[in-house]
């Protein structure tokens, strides 16, 4: 289906040069060029689109501006800053109302490959209503202890980056946030980002203090005595299956690029349920009690979509490196990846099936090892292997030392 795209910005030679270099996608998309915000809306208005890209300095109505309305106005629109030499209070203001940062002048084929993975998992994602609660996200709550603990060591004079960075790593939503910001122009960076200590560094102590104390890019959950017995187990399940799929990166001798994507996609791997606990947490809390058969299948017959899809269009949209969004996308059904060597998704998949059947996680009563995909892969046989990597897990645990401590491990 063709997509519908709108570009703003007040020089015309970027619109002209946007126009030019992006010529061969006008089979796959339709694009409208404007030169202000107010003209932008107004076509909004007319039409249904996709996608805003958007300048952040404009006369009358900057770029944070005008996403800040579509937004409120036009929430399931996927926004877009072009960031070029705004100020750092202006780009702070783009933060919550902007999915992605890019570089101005806009490289095209980050813009397509960007946009692409976007299109892709919203096709997945059937349930518009949906759609439109993950485009409104500006952060994926955290557990209220991991929450306070990066508030104080932010308090701090000068926290060490090692103390923050391993804080979040213990948290999937201020992970995900981080990444978001650290895989895109908000701090200048180019390339793709999926090691947060690396993620942290970048963005660095100073930015992070006010990204948190002032910007509040951060959430958490609030007192709800029903979803609590299914918050901390989750958190575990999910910094165990990161450390077990670092693990098996590793043991199958995996670059160090996989064993980092691999380790920061199992803990983002069930952010979808994440999302809709705190969405939606009356009708998802009715699926979490479901004592038998496959989550996944009881989240078809009452959303339309699995926790996985949820997820993946979520980190899609926040522009995370594809790797990762494909990993959280396909972590239960792999073989619908199409991919035919080990990835992060190979080790994700395996660590969160062998950790659940080792530690059932009450909101985790789904997945089984495809075996199908490990065969063809010619890695069946060496699931006994990892199989030990859960249950030595499972004894750091019990030690007192915390499945956690794998986050402050280097690759």
């Amino acid at each position: 289906m063709t997509k519908r795209l709108l570009f703003v910005d007040d020089e015309t030679n970027i619109l002209d040069g946007l126009r030019r270099a992006l010529h061969g996608m006008r089979g796959e998309w339709e694009m409208q060029f404007v030169d202000s915000g107010e003209t932008a809306l107004k076509a909004l208005d007319e039409k249904t689109f996709d996608v805003v890209v958007s300048d952040m300095r404009m006369p009358k109505m900057d770029g944070a501006q005008l996403l800040d309305k579509v937004k409120l106005m036009h929430p399931d629109v996927i926004r877009v800053v072009l960031s070029g030499q705004s100020s750092r209070a202006a780009v702070l203001r783009s933060i919550a109302p902007a999915h992605q940062f890019l570089s101005k002048p806009c490289d095209p084929q980050e813009l397509m490959v960007r946009l692409g993975q976007a299109f892709a998992m919203r096709d997945l994602l059937s349930n518009e209503a949906l759609k439109t609660t993950i485009s409104r996200l500006r952060s994926v709550p955290s557990l209220p202890s991991i929450y306070g603990e990066l508030m104080e060591a932010l308090r701090k004079e000068d926290p060490p980056i090692s103390q923050l960075a391993k804080i979040i790593a213990k948290d999937v939503g201020m992970a995900a946030k981080i990444l978001q910001l650290a895989n895109s122009a908000f701090i200048g960076a180019r390339g793709r980002v999926s090691n947060l200590l690396q993620a942290v560094s970048m963005i660095g102590t100073e930015t992070v203090r006010t990204l948190v104390l002032s910007v509040h890019v951060f959430s958490h959950f609030d007192d709800n005595s029903e979803i609590a017995p299914f918050l901390q187990p989750l958190w575990e399940h999910s910094v165990g299956s990161a450390a077990v799929a670092q693990k098996i990166s590793i043991a199958e001798n995996a670059p160090k690029t996989v064993v980092e994507e691999s380790f920061t996609a199992g803990l983002l791997h069930d952010v979808g349920k994440i999302v809709l606990m705190a969405e939606m947490p009356e009708n998802y809390l009715s699926i979490l009690r479901e004592d038998r058969g496959d989550i996944c299948e009881h989240e078809k017959d009452q959303l339309g979509c699995t926790h996985s899809q949820v997820g993946a269009y979520l980190m899609s949209i926040w522009g995370l490196p594809v790797p990762l969004v494909r990993a959280v996308a396909f972590h239960h059904n792999p073989s619908e990846a199409g991919e035919e060597k080990f990835s992060s998704l190979t080790a994700v998949h395996a660590a969160d099936a062998l950790t659940n059947a080792i530690d059932p996680c009450p909101a985790n009563h789904d997945g089984e090892l495809d075996r199908k995909y490990l065969e063809a892969l010619g890695l069946w046989q060496r699931v006994d292997t990892w199989r030990a990597f859960p249950e030595a897990q499972l004894l750091v645990r019990a030690a007192g030392a915390g499945a956690e401590q794998e986050a402050a491990k280097p690759a």
